[in-house]
């Protein structure tokens, strides 16, 4: 039992960790934009999504008594708000940028609210698990919104390869732990992340960036070190 309860806590902790280092990745990513100047045929729609639901976790973390649901969002909300200003500045779809944003911001507060007004505390957790499901395989699935363009040029140098393969190894380790704490709102997201993330993973194989001998290459390897 000790030994078990040891593990729990090992997974636990690893998975914070690993999940910072998830969001972190996007540091990759705006690095490679300033470098540019621009954030070329990318959408800052990833790092909005994620905002969102982040967001939603913090407030399901709060009602399942999951502290560490709590902390790893708390980091996920404040990087990802950092990216999407960083996008908005590079960006020259300034507009459209921050109108995706606006609506985020008012989806987000608007489910909390109302969830807040269920009178029934299992009611009001089992509403918010649904909501957070629905935001993080969206999440997980927002790099392919580029999934034609992809395939139309052959090159998968606009995917975020450091989010990709570090959300599906992150999805991995959730899922293994929503699974020991039979908690469902955590296995089905993960579950449905780790197939999404391996399927945006195969276009970097089917089309590989044309520009490994230059900047993507660099944001690959840099990748490999997490």
């Amino acid at each position: 039992m000790h030994n078990a309860q040891g593990f729990i806590s090992l997974l636990e902790i690893t998975a914070v960790i690993t999940t910072i280092l998830q969001y972190l990745s996007g540091a990759l990513i705006c690095l490679k934009y300033v470098k540019k100047k621009s954030t070329g045929d990318s959408s800052g729609f990833p790092f909005i999504c994620g905002f969102l639901s982040c967001g939603y976790w913090i407030h399901y973390g709060i009602l399942s008594s999951e502290n560490s649901v709590v902390l790893v969002n708390i980091v996920g909300v404040c990087l990802f708000f950092i990216y999407t200003l960083i996008y908005y500045v590079i960006t020259v779809n300034k507009k459209s940028h921050v109108k995706q944003f606006l609506f985020i911001v008012l989806a987000l507060f608007g489910i909390i609210l109302y969830d807040n007004s269920l009178m029934d505390t299992q009611q009001s957790q089992k509403f918010m698990g649904i909501v957070c499901c629905i935001v993080t395989v969206c999440f997980f699935a927002a790099p392919l919104i580029n999934l034609l363009h992809v395939i139309r040029i052959k090159n998968s140098e606009s995917l975020p390869f450091p989010m990709i393969i570090m959300s599906f190894l992150v999805s991995i380790q959730w899922l293994v732990y929503g699974i020991i704490i039979s908690d469902t709102f955590i296995q089905l997201p993960n579950f449905l992340g780790c197939i999404l993330s391996m399927l945006q993973l195969c276009l970097f194989v089917c089309y590989p960036p044309k520009s490994f001998n230059g900047q993507g290459y660099k944001l690959v390897e840099q990748s490999v070190v997490f």
